[in-house]
């Protein structure tokens, strides 16, 4: 933390004991911005990098990380944004994978030789180091674009989904693990053989399967007003939900106890791949050893709205971890989210924050998780 000074007071006068604060107390501003890409930087030709060989999913045939030589200072290409600051061609979450869209970390340590490492090697081969570089977190709450069954079509805006065929399931770009949360979702169009249930999920609920068929997720079917956990549905509300309605999700979850998830995990020890020009952290689920894992939260609860109208609490002591809104589509319906700040019936009975202030609370908190990775990175070196 010496050698960062720009972010750190270091107080010499404790040689035997060195102290160390933080030089701008407010997290958000010492933090990564995550600002859209300006029209100057999308036009940047894009550098490719030597990465991984492993393939990942998209919407053709062309699967497979590129590999390639760099082209510029920074491996990050930024070309082909949409207004969101996400790519329109990305890898899906599936297989047992997860990609996460990476940008350039300024405040990584040693960065600057890392830079001028890259410019005597312009025209050469070279391997990305993970650290450089930390996850991208969009500026606003929306549908993830990556993070959904491939057959479910997103509209342009991230707000809007459409299903087709069997259930398959997106989640938010956002999630949160503690405080009072809420979110709404129009029914757009739902004909008479359709459904949708609609709740909230774990980052590694099934993609494949409606929303509750695993220990992670907790829905509301618009059919009977059934709940759904692990498969198992329970009579809850006195009807389902239909076309023209718009219904609100809300969870509560107490503060963790232990310090260690108060934050996400850092990315930073992750492999890189490039796709279609991007890079990306590669994270691998395990399934398994997380559901051996899984505790109950005490006090946490899950209500769920018709138009304003309480339907009751739905579930409490919901397991522990970062919840995201989640939509799983039967057949034919579109459905359209609003994560806040405002809503057309914002519940009466509960405190809350609408989803959309989760985008500062993740930036502070993953800023956090980079910054306790260096930490304990240079630890280890020295």
């Amino acid at each position: 933390m010496s050698k960062e000074s720009e972010l750190f007071l270091h107080i010499e006068e404790l040689a035997s004991d060195p102290c160390y604060s933080l030089r701008n107390k407010d997290l958000s501003v010492i933090g990564p911005t995550y600002k859209d890409f300006k029209l100057s930087d999308m036009q940047t030709q894009p550098t490719q990098s030597r990465v991984s060989k492993r393939k990942a999913a998209s919407d053709n045939k062309e699967s497979s990380p590129v590999v390639g030589k760099p082209r510029n200072k920074d491996p990050l290409a930024t070309s082909k944004f949409v207004p969101s600051g996400m790519p329109t061609d990305h890898p899906y979450n599936k297989d047992g994978y997860r990609y996460i869209l990476v940008e350039s970390d300024p405040h990584t340590p040693n960065r600057q030789a890392f830079e001028e490492s890259m410019e005597s090697q312009l025209n050469k081969p070279m391997l990305v180091s993970a650290q450089f570089y930390r996850l991208f977190i969009c500026n606003q709450v929306m549908l993830a674009v990556q993070d959904r069954a491939p057959q479910l079509k997103i509209s342009d805006d991230r707000m809007t989904v459409s299903g087709e065929k069997g259930y398959s399931l997106v989640r938010a770009t956002h999630g949160v693990n503690r405080g009072g949360w809420y979110f709404e979702v129009s029914i757009d169009d739902m004909p008479a053989d359709s459904a949708t249930r609609i709740g909230w999920v774990q980052q590694l609920g099934n993609l494949q399967a409606p929303l509750g068929y695993d220990k992670f997720g907790y829905s509301w079917r618009s059919l009977k007003g059934t709940k759904f956990h692990e498969s198992r549905g329970k009579h809850y509300a006195y009807e389902g939900y239909k076309q023209g309605d718009v219904v609100g999700f809300y969870i509560y979850l107490p503060t963790p106890t232990s310090p260690t998830k108060l934050i996400p995990p850092s990315y930073k020890d992750k492999p890189l791949i490039t796709f279609k020009s991007h890079l990306y952290f590669e994270d691998k689920d395990q399934v398994n050893s997380a559901v051996k894992t899984l505790k109950p939260s005490s006090g946490s609860k899950v209500i769920f709205y018709k138009n304003g109208v309480s339907q009751g609490v739905a579930f409490t002591d919901v397991y522990q971890g970062w919840y995201y809104p989640a939509i799983s589509l039967y057949k034919n319906t579109t459905v359209t989210a609003n994560f806040g700040p405002y809503f057309k019936f914002p519940p009466a009975d509960v405190p809350f924050e609408p989803m959309s202030e989760a985008v500062s609370a993740s930036t502070i908190e993953h800023t956090l998780a980079d910054v306790l990775y260096h930490v304990e990175n240079e630890v280890k070196s020295g």
